[in-house]
């Protein structure tokens, strides 16, 4: 038991350390007009990614429940911006028609 122990700290540590760090020694720092708009889409990149992904992963039964996923996902991102809105209908909805069908 003790060595879990350690061994979740020493992992929670690794793992944290790495976002601190720039966190503390960049929080200061002015960004440019581009950086900023650049870094606005890496949400946006990273959820492309993740639903890519799961298309291309997908079994064949599980395709209208990703493609529903998709669409709606999209459709709460065009209209409301909001990343994790846009997460969860999707994944309600593939829930959903999953386990309809």
């Amino acid at each position: 038991m003790k060595s879990y122990l350690l061994l979740i700290i020493g992992c929670s540590l690794v793992t944290y350390i790495p976002r601190l760090l720039p966190l503390v020694f960049l929080s200061n720092m002015e960004l440019s007009y581009k950086r900023k708009r650049f870094l606005q889409f890496i949400p946006y990149t990273s959820l492309t990614i993740l639903i890519i992904r799961g298309i291309i992963t997908a079994e064949s039964s599980m395709m209208v429940a990703t493609f529903v996923g998709i669409g709606l996902a999209g459709i709460v991102a065009y209209f409301k911006s909001n990343l994790v809105l846009s997460v969860a209908a999707a994944i309600l909805a593939s829930f959903a028609i999953a386990n309809l069908m």
